[in-house]
Formats: structure tokens, sequence, C-alpha cells
């Protein structure tokens, strides 16, 4: 079985990430990843910079574990600020699409007061699964 996106019949289409995916296989869980570097320092305080930081954090890990972005069956994004992330989705969309592609998990997006990281704008989690038949 591969991953397979979810649509229930009559519904509209989302944008920007699916409502559910069916897996099986190998399972491979990222941590919250914030919009710093590798030796852990931000180089931007902007919102849209830091997500494409955390975008590229979570590539990374995964590609660590032997698995891509088209493996991620769901993403969970935590934001500081809800009007700033609305206010830069296209630069968003533009990192997301650049550093995941063309692939949309189940996918949500919570507003918090704050992260631990005190800089942090945004951390994004996910579950990646890779099919018992990949190479």
């Amino acid at each position: 079985m591969t991953n397979q996106t979810v649509l229930p019949k009559g519904w509209r289409r989302p944008k920007g990430y699916s409502n559910a995916v069916a897996a099986q296989g190998r399972q491979v869980y990222v941590a919250g990843q914030v919009g710093w570097n590798a030796e852990g320092v931000f180089v931007s305080d902007n919102l849209a910079e830091q997500t494409a930081q955390a975008l590229q954090n979570v590539a990374t890990v995964l590609k660590a574990a032997g698995v891509g972005p088209a493996h991620i069956v769901r993403m969970t994004w935590y934001v500081t600020d809800k009007s700033a992330y609305l206010t830069s989705l296209k630069e968003i969309g533009i990192a997301y699409r650049a550093i995941i592609g063309h692939h949309f998990p189940a996918m949500t997006a919570v507003e918090v007061t704050a992260l631990i990281e005190d800089r942090a704008k945004v951390e994004i989690e996910c579950t990646a699964v890779v099919p018992d038949n990949h190479d």
C-alpha cells in the first residue's frame, strides 16, 4: 500500500493540505522544528523566513532517517501570530513547495501564545510513513 490521501465524497478538495492520509509502513516521527539553523541560531525574526528554515529542518531530519518529504502523512504547525501567518501565506507557500514539494499531508495549524524558544515564531512537527514496498 502507498500513502493515499482521503477525500470524503462530496467534499471540496482542501487547498494546501489533505483531510486525511491512509498509510501503512515504517513510521518516522519528527519532533517540532523551529526556524533556527543547524547550530541552533536564529538568523531571522521574520515568520516566513523562520518557516522556510523550519521546513528545511524537517526535510533534513527526514533525510537523515532515509526518507523524504513525500512520505509525510501528518504535519502540525504552531504559530505565535495568526495574523502574521495569514499575511505571509504567499511567501510560506513558495517555501513549502520549494522544500516539501506539491505534496499535501493531513495538516493542522494552531496559534499559540508562545513557544519554548523565545525567538521562535513557528514550530513544525510531522509524521512520515514509508510504505512497506518502498526500496
